[in-house]
């Protein structure tokens, strides 16, 4: 997992060959914009999603403590107070039930390890190996997911 500003974004271009035209795409947008809905950003390699809604109590949010196989998060918070629950997947003992391999996401009964806040133009990078319960908090976020395909 990787904790950042949207400032420092330029660091991590090189981590994988799709994080430079995802940085980029975060850059060319007014993020206070975007619209809630689903988007392709370069086909089935970079999806976006963006959400503006509640935040929910962390109970609700870890009871849909995930990972996923096939894509890497980018998720930004655009505006709020977000809270992320955080768990290395190494670490999980207690699935809740298989992997959805059509939705990509894995779901796990354990508690995260740790809980850390996003506010405004921060970001985490969530790889396969990290389990994660997001938009815990009270009031409106508003945040952006890019999916990157591994």
């Amino acid at each position: 997992m990787i904790l950042d500003s949207l400032s420092s974004a330029a660091k991590y271009t090189t981590l994988h060959p799709l994080f430079a035209k995802a940085f980029a795409y975060i850059q060319s947008v007014d993020l206070a914009t975007l619209e809630v809905g689903k988007f392709d950003i370069d086909g089935d390699l970079l999806r976006g999603i963006v959400s503006d809604k509640n935040g929910v109590k962390a109970e609700e949010s870890t009871a849909k403590f995930e990972c996923h196989n096939a894509h890497i998060d980018i998720q930004v918070c655009i505006r709020g107070k977000e809270t992320i629950g955080w768990k290395p997947r190494g670490n999980c003992v207690s699935p809740k039930g298989d992997y959805n391999a059509e939705k990509d996401v894995m779901f796990y009964n354990d508690a995260p390890d740790m809980f850390f806040g996003m506010t405004d133009n921060q970001f985490a990078i969530f790889y396969p190996e990290d389990v994660h319960a997001p938009m815990i908090g009270e009031g409106m976020i508003k945040k952006l997911v890019i999916k990157v395909k591994i």
